[in-house]
């Protein structure tokens, strides 16, 4: 049987934790930062976790995470 080969967008942007969760970037801190509060931007840095329904699709496609 070969390998499953991984996704490599995902591998980019997804990365498990200590304990198996998957960690995710934050969107919208790119441009068109004028008009964010700096509230915003501040709670918009650092990563945060995925949600539970995009858990199945993104184990998928990283098969060895």
């Amino acid at each position: 049987m070969p390998k499953i080969k991984t996704h490599r967008g995902a591998a980019k942007r997804f990365s498990a934790t200590g304990s198996g969760k998957l960690k995710r970037n934050n969107a919208f801190k790119r441009h068109i930062l004028t008009k964010k509060s700096p509230k915003t931007k501040r709670n918009m840095c650092g990563t945060t976790l995925l949600a539970a329904a995009d858990n199945r699709a993104v184990r998928q496609m990283m098969p060895y995470l």
